[in-house]
């Protein structure tokens, strides 16, 4: 991390993810931004056997768990360990086993105790197998299994994280396929949603999907939400998930749109500094197109996919865009497409 980073991400960003280890990069940004929130990175799933420590990304170190005899790693019928599809060096734990849990979170809770975080964004709080793990496996007979131990583990370290003045931010995977998911893991302290909107910059969510993610951006805590692109930050999915971000979230919550793994880069938009004010009524929609008028400014978005699905829409007098032109008085919204407008 770059000193110049440390001053743009003190200057535009609410919210911050970092590697456990960098410390002093948390200090500085807490000392220069106390409202930041600043979070931590920890794997729930995996260890890397990569990392020379002696702080990691994972609750519990590759080498830790085979001092404990190797019984913390996940196995294959056959015996095998279960590394992870496109991830060298990554290895499934036994989310399941009591023991792993009980060590990931007491190690967790030493680390942070005492330290600039905030607290912990919890990575790899899966649904579906998404790395290759091919069940069954040994004492993991289906994802279920999975789920049920990640489920134990959140709700094992979440209240124990917030009794150290501590939060727990997981990043929970496809929470619209399970009533009550989101809500449950994200109340410790917030939850991020790492595809919203779509999984990649050009596979994007129809919008029965899109409206069943709608919830997650009401909390509880604080909401992250990362919208895909190709890396470009004038790609327009960033607009498009940032005036989804405001119509449904109301600006109350962290934003970044970024391409698939690409998280070592200060995206930015003019717009993300934009603060639209206080709502002034509910979302309104028609025809799966969306807007919402703020004390300063207005968003819109559409979600469908279907070209032939524009829509017309009226924009609210005084309005300017990002150059200070004035807003158009009306505009056709492609799919898969959001503006935002604030007060002249």
């Amino acid at each position: 991390m770059t000193a110049e980073q440390i001053d743009f991400a003190a200057e535009h960003y609410r919210a911050a993810i970092l590697q456990p280890w960098e410390l002093d990069a948390a200090r500085e940004l807490k000392s220069r931004r106390p409202d930041m929130t600043l979070l931590c990175y920890k794997c729930l799933s995996s260890t890397r056997d990569y990392e020379p420590g002696p702080i990691y990304s994972s609750g519990v170190s590759f080498a830790e768990a085979e001092r404990e005899g190797a019984g913390w790693f996940a196995q294959r019928l056959d015996g095998r360990r279960v590394e992870w599809d496109r991830y060298p060096g990554h290895w499934q734990m036994k989310v399941w086993d009591p023991e792993y849990l009980s060590r990931w979170v007491a190690n967790v809770i030493a680390e942070l105790e005492d330290s600039p975080f905030d607290g912990v964004m919890a990575d790899n709080d899966v649904f579906d197998d998404y790395y290759g793990l091919n069940l069954p496996l040994r004492g993991a007979e289906s994802l279920s299994a999975i789920r049920a131990g990640l489920n134990s583990l959140i709700h094992d370290a979440g209240p124990r994280l917030n009794r150290v003045g501590k939060v727990l931010v997981p990043n929970i995977a496809e929470s619209r396929r399970e009533p009550g998911r989101w809500a449950s893991h994200a109340s410790y302290g917030g939850g991020f949603e790492e595809v919203w909107l779509g999984y990649s910059a050009t596979n994007l969510f129809d919008p029965a999907t899109v409206e069943a993610q709608l919830p997650q951006a009401e909390g509880p805590g604080l909401t992250i939400l990362r919208v895909p692109t190709d890396g470009n930050d004038r790609h327009p999915n960033f607009s498009y998930g940032l005036a989804a971000f405001w119509v449904f979230n109301g600006g109350t919550g962290a934003y970044s749109a970024t391409a698939h793994d690409d998280y070592s880069r200060t995206q930015y938009s003019p717009e993300l500094d934009w603060d639209l004010g206080q709502p002034l009524g509910a979302a309104k929609g028609n025809g799966h197109a969306w807007l919402r008028e703020f004390t300063g400014g207005w968003a819109a978005v559409n979600f469908n996919q279907d070209g032939r699905r524009r829509r017309r829409l009226k924009v609210p007098p005084g309005m300017v865009d990002a150059n200070g032109a004035p807003a158009p008085h009306q505009l056709v919204l492609g799919p898969h497409r959001g503006v935002l407008y604030r007060r002249a």
